[in-house]
């Protein structure tokens, strides 16, 4: 089926790098689907030729006016999808972590069940949104989130350097993965710290879909870090001088994290 689509939002697909190292991990599955829109199908279409989601990908028209998306989602297990970058994230995200998802619409569904839907979210429904958007979880070991949570940002990047070798990254968020298409240095990601012995994105998400628990997720237990800060993922940031820019690794205002 044909799509439709704008030179503008075909070339926003097409402008994916797969190279990129925060995308190793959605590159088996995404660049054919992205090879598949970029010729002209439409994005829900090619979305849907992906087995295995739990849920299925509709045009952003099926949504109704008067109905909230996560509500929507809740309810009908079909992702209204519209064209471009943001929403062809959204899907790479639920094929790859489909019960942290799952784990998410439910949480926001029943938030929307409780308290309706207002001009403000609550507290749950808020934080739910910023993860859905914006988390990366961290696997890395205590001396190295210890820095990260602190905003030690020279420790943490420059004299911990060696110790990123025993880390591992997933860019949750599909709204990060956005900006990430035409990076920048001041995008920063919410970083939500996973336990070292989980070695794939089964068991990754698994973990994920519990760990959401709806209070811890209320209390925004995040760490906020500019994700080009990683070593091997901007070749500026092999300049210690790269860390001393205040107006983006910005130092701690309020008392440190705790370990989670």
């Amino acid at each position: 089926m044909a799509s439709g689509l704008t030179p503008e939002l075909k070339s926003g697909v097409a402008d994916i790098d797969w190279s990129a190292p925060w995308l190793a991990d959605w590159r088996t599955v995404g660049e054919p689907l992205a090879r598949r829109i970029v010729g002209g199908m439409a994005q829900p279409d090619a979305l849907n030729l992906q087995a295995g989601t739990p849920v299925r990908f509709v045009p952003q028209a099926d949504l109704p006016s008067d109905q909230a998306y996560e509500e929507f989602i809740f309810s009908t297990r079909c992702v209204p999808t519209r064209e471009g970058l943001h929403d062809f994230f959204n899907a790479l995200c639920w094929m790859h972590f489909p019960l942290a998802k799952q784990r998410l619409n439910g949480l926001q569904g029943q938030a929307i069940a409780q308290a309706g839907v207002g001009a403000v979210r609550g507290p749950l429904r808020d934080a739910a949104t910023v993860f859905d958007e914006n988390a990366a979880l961290l696997q890395a070991p205590d001396v190295l989130w210890q820095a990260l949570s602190e905003r030690r940002w020279m420790d943490a990047f420059v004299n911990l350097r060696p110790a990123w070798k025993e880390a591992r990254w997933w860019i949750f968020g599909h709204a990060a993965l956005e900006k990430l298409v035409q990076p920048y240095k001041s995008i920063t990601v919410h970083v939500w710290r996973a336990p070292q012995e989980l070695a794939d994105v089964s068991s990754m998400d698994a973990w994920l879909a519990q760990d959401l628990q709806a209070d811890k997720l209320a209390a925004k237990p995040f760490c906020p870090m500019p994700v080009l800060g990683v070593p091997g993922w901007w070749p500026a940031n092999e300049e210690p001088s790269f860390y001393t820019d205040a107006g983006v690794f910005r130092p701690l205002r309020h008392p440190p994290m705790t370990a989670l």
